[in-house]
Protein backbone atom coordinates (compact mmCIF):
# COMPACT_ATOMS: atom_id res chain seq x y z
CA UNK A 1 0.00 0.00 0.00
CA UNK A 2 1.49 3.24 -1.13
CA UNK A 3 0.38 5.35 1.78
CA UNK A 4 1.18 2.77 4.41
CA UNK A 5 4.75 2.14 3.23
CA UNK A 6 5.45 5.85 2.84
CA UNK A 7 4.18 6.38 6.36
CA UNK A 8 6.65 3.78 7.61
CA UNK A 9 9.47 5.51 5.76
CA UNK A 10 8.71 8.96 7.16
CA UNK A 11 8.64 7.51 10.68
CA UNK A 12 12.12 6.12 10.20
CA UNK A 13 13.52 9.26 8.61
CA UNK A 14 12.31 11.32 11.56
CA UNK A 15 14.61 9.36 13.84
CA UNK A 16 12.06 7.06 15.49
CA UNK A 17 13.93 3.86 14.64
CA UNK A 18 14.54 2.73 18.20
CA UNK A 19 10.99 3.35 19.39
CA UNK A 20 9.54 1.75 16.27
CA UNK A 21 11.77 -1.31 16.61
CA UNK A 22 10.87 -1.79 20.27
CA UNK A 23 7.17 -1.59 19.43
CA UNK A 24 7.65 -3.97 16.52
CA UNK A 25 9.44 -6.55 18.68
CA UNK A 26 6.62 -6.38 21.21
CA UNK A 27 4.00 -7.07 18.56
CA UNK A 28 6.02 -9.86 16.96
CA UNK A 29 6.54 -11.45 20.37
CA UNK A 30 2.81 -11.35 21.06
CA UNK A 31 2.04 -13.09 17.77
CA UNK A 32 4.63 -15.80 18.48
CA UNK A 33 3.19 -16.36 21.96
CA UNK A 34 -0.40 -16.56 20.70
CA UNK A 35 0.58 -18.95 17.89
CA UNK A 36 2.41 -21.23 20.34
CA UNK A 37 -0.50 -21.19 22.78
CA UNK A 38 -3.02 -22.05 20.07
CA UNK A 39 -1.07 -24.73 18.23
CA UNK A 40 1.83 -25.81 20.44
CA UNK A 41 5.51 -24.96 20.47
CA UNK A 42 6.60 -27.25 17.61
CA UNK A 43 7.45 -24.97 14.69
CA UNK A 44 7.29 -27.77 12.12
CA UNK A 45 3.85 -28.86 13.28
CA UNK A 46 2.38 -25.39 13.78
CA UNK A 47 2.12 -23.36 10.52
CA UNK A 48 1.05 -20.16 12.28
CA UNK A 49 3.99 -20.37 14.67
CA UNK A 50 6.36 -21.04 11.81
CA UNK A 51 5.25 -17.85 10.05
CA UNK A 52 5.38 -15.85 13.27
CA UNK A 53 8.93 -17.00 13.99
CA UNK A 54 9.97 -16.40 10.39
CA UNK A 55 8.67 -12.84 10.54
CA UNK A 56 10.42 -12.24 13.85
CA UNK A 57 13.70 -13.49 12.40
CA UNK A 58 13.18 -11.33 9.32
CA UNK A 59 13.07 -8.27 11.59
CA UNK A 60 16.26 -9.34 13.39
CA UNK A 61 14.48 -10.13 16.64
CA UNK A 62 16.95 -11.86 19.01
CA UNK A 63 16.68 -15.66 19.18
CA UNK A 64 16.36 -15.59 22.96
CA UNK A 65 13.34 -13.29 22.71
CA UNK A 66 11.69 -15.57 20.17
CA UNK A 67 12.28 -18.68 22.27
CA UNK A 68 11.02 -16.93 25.40
CA UNK A 69 7.80 -16.04 23.58
CA UNK A 70 7.38 -19.63 22.37
CA UNK A 71 7.93 -21.02 25.86
CA UNK A 72 5.45 -18.57 27.33
CA UNK A 73 2.73 -19.59 24.90
CA UNK A 74 3.41 -23.32 24.91
CA UNK A 75 3.63 -23.34 28.70
CA UNK A 76 0.16 -21.89 29.08
CA UNK A 77 1.38 -18.79 30.93
CA UNK A 78 0.17 -16.33 28.31
CA UNK A 79 -3.04 -14.35 28.61
CA UNK A 80 -6.02 -15.29 26.46
CA UNK A 81 -5.82 -13.02 23.43
CA UNK A 82 -8.65 -12.26 21.04
CA UNK A 83 -8.26 -11.26 17.40
CA UNK A 84 -10.52 -8.36 16.42
CA UNK A 85 -10.83 -6.31 13.23
CA UNK A 86 -11.97 -2.69 13.43
CA UNK A 87 -12.98 -0.66 10.39
CA UNK A 88 -13.47 3.05 9.93
CA UNK A 89 -12.83 6.19 7.94
CA UNK A 90 -10.03 8.71 8.18
CA UNK A 91 -9.85 12.32 6.91
CA UNK A 92 -11.14 12.70 3.36
CA UNK A 93 -13.12 9.47 3.45
CA UNK A 94 -10.02 7.27 3.49
CA UNK A 95 -10.82 3.66 4.48
CA UNK A 96 -8.89 2.15 7.40
CA UNK A 97 -8.70 -1.43 8.69
CA UNK A 98 -7.16 -2.08 12.11
CA UNK A 99 -6.22 -5.59 13.27
CA UNK A 100 -5.98 -6.03 17.03
CA UNK A 101 -4.69 -8.81 19.28
CA UNK A 102 -5.95 -8.10 22.78
CA UNK A 103 -6.69 -9.56 26.20
CA UNK A 104 -9.20 -6.77 26.91
CA UNK A 105 -11.82 -6.09 24.21
CA UNK A 106 -13.24 -3.03 25.99
CA UNK A 107 -9.84 -1.38 26.32
CA UNK A 108 -8.98 -1.94 22.68
CA UNK A 109 -12.33 -0.70 21.40
CA UNK A 110 -12.04 2.46 23.50
CA UNK A 111 -8.46 3.14 22.41
CA UNK A 112 -9.11 2.57 18.71
CA UNK A 113 -12.25 4.72 18.80
CA UNK A 114 -10.29 7.51 20.51
CA UNK A 115 -7.56 7.36 17.84
CA UNK A 116 -10.14 7.87 15.11
CA UNK A 117 -12.12 10.61 16.83
CA UNK A 118 -9.03 12.64 17.85
CA UNK A 119 -7.56 12.55 14.34
CA UNK A 120 -10.40 13.48 12.02
CA UNK A 121 -11.82 9.99 11.58
CA UNK A 122 -14.75 7.85 12.65
CA UNK A 123 -14.94 4.21 13.67
CA UNK A 124 -17.49 2.25 11.62
CA UNK A 125 -19.25 -1.08 11.78
CA UNK A 126 -17.56 -4.37 10.87
CA UNK A 127 -17.76 -4.69 7.09
CA UNK A 128 -18.10 -0.96 6.48
CA UNK A 129 -14.84 -0.72 4.51
CA UNK A 130 -13.50 -4.28 4.11
CA UNK A 131 -15.30 -4.61 0.76
CA UNK A 132 -12.85 -2.03 -0.64
CA UNK A 133 -9.92 -4.37 0.03
CA UNK A 134 -8.82 -7.84 -1.07
CA UNK A 135 -7.49 -10.36 1.45
CA UNK A 136 -4.21 -11.57 -0.08
CA UNK A 137 -0.86 -13.01 0.92
CA UNK A 138 2.22 -10.79 1.08
CA UNK A 139 5.72 -12.27 0.92
CA UNK A 140 8.58 -9.80 1.33
CA UNK A 141 12.21 -10.33 0.29
CA UNK A 142 15.17 -8.04 0.79
CA UNK A 143 16.63 -6.38 -2.29
CA UNK A 144 19.65 -8.72 -2.09
CA UNK A 145 17.42 -11.70 -2.96
CA UNK A 146 17.77 -10.92 -6.67
CA UNK A 147 17.05 -8.43 -9.40
CA UNK A 148 13.56 -7.59 -10.66
CA UNK A 149 13.62 -10.13 -13.50
CA UNK A 150 14.77 -12.95 -11.22
CA UNK A 151 12.04 -12.14 -8.71
CA UNK A 152 9.38 -12.04 -11.40
CA UNK A 153 10.46 -15.39 -12.80
CA UNK A 154 10.52 -17.01 -9.36
CA UNK A 155 7.11 -15.55 -8.49
CA UNK A 156 5.51 -16.78 -11.71
CA UNK A 157 6.92 -20.26 -11.16
CA UNK A 158 5.62 -20.25 -7.58
CA UNK A 159 2.09 -19.31 -8.65
CA UNK A 160 2.05 -15.74 -7.32
CA UNK A 161 -0.15 -13.00 -8.77
CA UNK A 162 2.10 -9.95 -8.66
CA UNK A 163 5.56 -8.65 -7.75
CA UNK A 164 6.48 -5.11 -6.73
CA UNK A 165 10.20 -4.34 -6.71
CA UNK A 166 11.90 -1.18 -5.45
CA UNK A 167 15.15 -0.04 -3.85
CA UNK A 168 13.69 -1.20 -0.51
CA UNK A 169 13.09 -4.81 -1.59
CA UNK A 170 10.59 -7.10 -3.30
CA UNK A 171 6.96 -7.71 -2.38
CA UNK A 172 5.24 -10.79 -3.80
CA UNK A 173 1.44 -10.90 -3.76
CA UNK A 174 -0.53 -14.15 -3.97
CA UNK A 175 -4.00 -15.48 -3.24
CA UNK A 176 -4.77 -15.73 0.47
CA UNK A 177 -5.40 -19.46 0.17
CA UNK A 178 -2.07 -20.01 -1.60
CA UNK A 179 0.25 -18.37 0.96
CA UNK A 180 1.71 -21.66 2.16
CA UNK A 181 2.33 -23.18 -1.27
CA UNK A 182 3.75 -19.99 -2.81
CA UNK A 183 6.02 -19.40 0.19
CA UNK A 184 7.39 -22.93 0.04
CA UNK A 185 8.06 -22.66 -3.70
CA UNK A 186 9.81 -19.30 -3.32
CA UNK A 187 11.95 -20.55 -0.46
CA UNK A 188 13.22 -23.38 -2.65
CA UNK A 189 14.53 -20.79 -5.13
CA UNK A 190 15.26 -17.67 -3.08
CA UNK A 191 15.65 -18.84 0.51
CA UNK A 192 13.66 -17.70 3.53
CA UNK A 193 11.57 -14.55 3.12
CA UNK A 194 11.87 -11.51 5.35
CA UNK A 195 8.16 -11.70 6.18
CA UNK A 196 5.10 -13.72 5.19
CA UNK A 197 1.61 -12.65 6.19
CA UNK A 198 -1.96 -12.12 5.03
CA UNK A 199 -2.78 -8.45 4.38
CA UNK A 200 -5.68 -6.26 3.30
CA UNK A 201 -4.79 -4.83 -0.11
CA UNK A 202 -6.84 -1.82 -1.31
CA UNK A 203 -8.60 -2.28 -4.63
CA UNK A 204 -8.15 1.43 -5.38
CA UNK A 205 -6.32 4.30 -3.68
CA UNK A 206 -7.45 7.82 -2.79
CA UNK A 207 -5.16 10.82 -3.34
CA UNK A 208 -5.14 13.15 -0.34
CA UNK A 209 -4.12 16.81 -0.17
CA UNK A 210 -1.48 18.19 2.16
CA UNK A 211 -3.88 19.31 4.90
CA UNK A 212 -5.62 15.93 5.11
CA UNK A 213 -2.33 14.07 4.71
CA UNK A 214 -0.91 15.58 7.88
CA UNK A 215 -3.94 14.60 9.94
CA UNK A 216 -4.11 11.19 8.31
CA UNK A 217 -0.51 10.40 9.21
CA UNK A 218 -1.25 11.40 12.81
CA UNK A 219 -4.15 8.92 12.81
CA UNK A 220 -1.94 6.15 11.42
CA UNK A 221 0.77 7.04 13.94
CA UNK A 222 -1.66 6.88 16.86
CA UNK A 223 -3.04 3.51 15.77
CA UNK A 224 0.39 2.00 15.15
CA UNK A 225 1.55 3.15 18.60
CA UNK A 226 -1.24 1.32 20.43
CA UNK A 227 0.07 -1.83 22.10
CA UNK A 228 -2.97 -3.91 21.11
CA UNK A 229 -2.81 -3.00 17.41
CA UNK A 230 -0.93 -5.50 15.27
CA UNK A 231 -1.51 -4.09 11.77
CA UNK A 232 -3.10 -1.06 10.10
CA UNK A 233 -4.17 -0.90 6.45
CA UNK A 234 -5.55 1.98 4.41
CA UNK A 235 -6.28 3.01 0.84
CA UNK A 236 -4.71 6.48 0.78
CA UNK A 237 -1.91 7.73 -1.46
CA UNK A 238 0.24 10.77 -0.80
CA UNK A 239 2.31 12.35 -3.57
CA UNK A 240 6.09 12.50 -3.23
CA UNK A 241 5.90 16.32 -3.28
CA UNK A 242 3.48 16.47 -0.34
CA UNK A 243 5.43 13.83 1.56
CA UNK A 244 8.64 15.83 1.11
CA UNK A 245 6.98 18.94 2.55
CA UNK A 246 5.61 16.98 5.49
CA UNK A 247 9.11 15.70 6.25
CA UNK A 248 10.42 19.26 6.37
CA UNK A 249 7.65 20.45 8.70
Amino acid sequence: MAGHSKFKNIMHRKGRQDAVRSKLFSKLSKEVTVAAKMGGGDIDGNPRLRLAVQNARGQSMPKDNIQRAINKGAGGDAADYEEIRYEGYGPGGVAVIVEVLTDNRNRSASNVRACFSKNGGALGETGSVAFMFDRVGEIVYKVEAGDEDAMMEAAIEAGADDVQSSEDGHTVICAFEAIGDVTTALEATLGEAESVKPIWRPQNTIDVDEERAGTLLKLMDALEDDDDVQSVYSNFDISDEIMARLEEA
